[in-house]
Parts: C-alpha cells; sequence; structure tokens
C-alpha cells in the first residue's frame, strides 16, 4: 500500500511540473499559430519579464504595481517587435522569421542584463512553500508551492485554450499562419493579429517567469529553462493549444516516473534527457505530434 501512495505521489509532482511546461510551451505554440515559425526567443522572453518585475520590486515598487507594469512592458514590447521587425518580414520563409527571433532573443538577453545586472535575484510573491501530508496516516507528501503553481498554471493556460479556440481571434490564428496574403486579402488585419499574439505569449512569459522565478530564483539560466518546452511542442504539436497541456503532462509524468523507478537500473540524471529522447521517437514516427496538423505539400 506504500509503494501504491508513492507512486501516486510521483505522478502528482510530475503533474505539477508538466503543467508549468505546459504554460511555456503555450507561448510557443501562440506565435507559431499567428506566424508559422518557432520563436526561438519565447525562453528569454520568460527572463525579461520575470527580470522586469523583480526589478520593480527591488525598487520598492508595490506587488501589484509591479506586476501591471511588467505586464505593459510586455504589451508594448508585443508593438515593437510588430512594428520594427515582423512588418518588415510579411510573407517571408519561414526560416527568416526565426533567425529574427534569434536576434530578438540575443537583444533581450542584453538588454535585460544592461537593465537589472546579471545577478540572480530572489523573488517571494507570497505562495506558501510548506507541504501537507495526504493518504492514510498522511503517507504522502505535497508541496503547497507546487499546488499553487499547477492551480495559477491551470487556469491560465485553460483560459487561453478556450479563448483562442472559440473567438473570432482563434479562427483568424490559422489562416495568418497558412499564408499571410491570402489572410490579408480576405480582410484580416495581420498586423493586429501579430501584435495581440505577441502581447499574450508576452504575459504567458511574464506568469510562468514569476513562478519559476519564485523557485529558482530570477537568474539568466531561466531561458535555458525555457526550452524544456520544446519536448512539448513535439509530443503535442506545435500548433495545438490542448495539445502543449497534454504534452506538458505526459513530459512532467513521464520524467518523475522514469527518474524514480528506471534510474537506479541505468543511472540517474534521466530527469535530464527523458523528455528530449521521447521527443526524438516522436519526431521519428510522428512529427506532428499528437495532437498537431500533418502538412502536406503539392510539388
Amino acid at each position: 500500500m506504500l509503494e501504491f501512495w508513492f507512486f501516486i505521489e510521483v505522478v502528482l509532482n510530475g503533474m505539477f511540473a508538466g503543467t508549468m511546461y505546459s504554460l511555456i510551451a503555450l507561448g510557443f505554440v501562440l506565435i507559431f499559430k499567428a506566424s508559422g515559425v518557432f520563436n526561438f526567443a519565447q525562453g528569454f522572453m520568460v527572463l525579461f519579464a520575470a527580470l522586469c518585475f523583480v526589478g520593480f520590486l527591488e525598487m520598492g515598487v508595490p506587488l501589484i504595481l509591479a506586476l501591471v507594469i511588467a505586464a505593459a512592458i510586455m504589451v508594448a514590447w508585443a508593438f515593437a517587435v510588430e512594428r520594427f521587425v515582423l512588418r518588415h518580414l510579411v510573407n517571408q520563409e519561414p526560416i527568416i522569421l526565426f533567425m529574427a527571433t534569434i536576434g530578438i532573443a540575443f537583444f533581450l538577453e542584453g538588454f535585460g542584463e544592461l537593465l537589472w545586472g546579471a545577478d540572480v535575484h530572489p523573488l517571494d510573491i507570497g505562495i506558501p512553500d510548506g507541504a501537507w501530508f495526504v493518504g492514510p496516516d498522511g503517507v504522502m507528501m505535497v508541496q503547497q508551492f507546487d499546488v499553487a503553481a499547477a492551480v495559477i498554471a491551470g487556469g491560465l493556460v485553460a483560459v487561453l485554450a478556450l479563448f483562442f479556440t472559440y473567438t473570432r481571434i482563434g479562427r483568424a490564428l490559422r489562416a495568418v499562419a497558412d499564408d499571410h496574403q491570402a489572410a490579408l486579402s480576405v480582410g484580416i488585419p495581420l498586423n493586429q493579429i501579430w501584435i495581440i499574439v505577441w502581447a499574450v505569449a508576452g504575459l504567458v512569459a511574464l506568469v510562468a517567469g514569476i513562478i519559476w522565478g519564485s523557485r529558482l530564483g530570477v537568474q539568466f539560466s531561466l531561458s535555458i529553462l525555457a526550452l524544456k518546452a520544446l519536448p512539448v511542442l513535439i509530443l503535442g504539436g506545435f500548433t495545438s493549444v490542448p495539445g502543449a497541456i497534454v504534452g506538458g503532462l505526459i513530459i512532467g509524468v513521464g520524467e518523475k516516473v522514469a527518474e524514480i523507478y528506471l534510474g537506479p537500473y541505468i543511472g540517474g540524471g534521466i530527469e535530464e534527457w527523458f523528455a528530449y529522447v521521447v521527443a526524438m521517437l516522436f519526431l521519428l514516427y510522428r512529427p506532428q505530434g499528437l495532437f498537431g496538423d500533418k502538412i502536406i505539400e503539392r510539388v
């Protein structure tokens, strides 16, 4: 019986981590749906948004006001990206847009370091850090921080999934991703769609940065951690919002279970590479992911 409850604890911890991965992956999905390109800068947006938030807190700005200011900065960032980058790349090849996001990423990294420095910034927003002991005689430990973070991330993912699935903006996203010129010809305002999507991705990055920063401290390694969402995208599909959720849960649970139950037999550190091995297998046998659209090109 103790083994059963221990297994449930491992699965729950994996689901909590997977929800966080889903939150980061959602930002990638939104921009990919709007531009048809993988946004290499998403991880750096997570870092920059978190740096802005914690930077204003360290200046003595109240928490709510710091959150509003950081959100406004990410919305302004979306306007700047559309005006100075995307507007000049309409209907260009995806590789050109991808290279543009690499340039955006390095700009954000350097600009963030210029403004806020390269030190680790501790962040405490009041999320409890204790533990609950549940199950028979309290045999299962659940971290309060993990539960709170999962609730926040899961709620945001659910709201955005419904918004982009059932609204006019959501329907316009796929048309824009398929063909920029065709979308423009039927009256879809390409510049507005890009601003909205980059703004939403920026707000998602802010929430992800705050939660991860509260756990690890706001530091430049957050930008690398955000790339952990790449296997989630490959599993769920680059164009699927529900796929980002399911893929995140699969990766989160899979890496925790593999670390605990396979680690003793094949060595530790499985949690670091498990997701990428699963992603490689999907690329070989189902490259569109579980929920992604199969791409068929006529030649």
